[in-house]
């Protein structure tokens, strides 16, 4: 497990192939299917093969990627937070996502700070975007929160979906 960073209670660290059960829950959690959408992933071979070509792969092709938050009282995964190179942006955007029972107690605000000053830090990011969609009025907040500003909307090519976008 590669340590990326920590938080006065949390460890962000690389995702692994140990975190099967944790990457299944989280995916199949009922805000994750509403604001992300459904990945398909319902084994824990799928699950597997989530962590190997989705985390594992942002990792070693842009040097970041979605990362762990782990509880450091329990040890415990509770989340993923961390940046997105997508093909219709021309810069990184900030993700985040906790399993419900965490949510409601800052966790995911002290990821994305931590991981904000890492990503201009240690990554050299000079601009992070963000993006959800309207209806998704907790986000909207955490991204006004950690400091980016409204900037109008983005639709990823093919899709009827448009998102609002966030830039700092």
């Amino acid at each position: 497990m590669k340590q990326i960073t920590a938080t006065d209670r949390l460890w962000i660290q690389e995702a692994e192939a140990a975190d099967t059960k944790f990457i299944l829950d989280l995916l199949n959690s009922p805000s994750w299917i509403a604001h992300i959408g459904d990945r398909g992933v319902k084994t824990e071979k799928q699950a597997q093969g989530y962590i190997k070509n989705s985390l594992t792969a942002s990792y070693k092709k842009h040097g970041f990627g979605l990362f762990k938050m782990i509880l450091k009282t329990e040890n415990t995964p509770i989340g993923l937070c961390g940046f997105l190179q997508r093909e219709y942006l021309n810069h990184p955007d900030i993700g985040f996502a906790i399993l419900p029972e965490f949510e409601g107690n800052g966790y995911t605000y002290e990821a994305c700070m931590a991981l904000m000053e890492h990503a201009r830090h240690k990554l050299g990011l000079e601009r992070i975007n963000g993006i959800t969609t309207p209806s998704n009025i907790k986000s909207c907040y955490l991204l006004k929160k950690i400091g980016l500003k409204p900037n109008g909307t983005v639709s990823p090519p093919g899709k009827e979906i448009e998102y609002l976008l966030f830039t700092a």
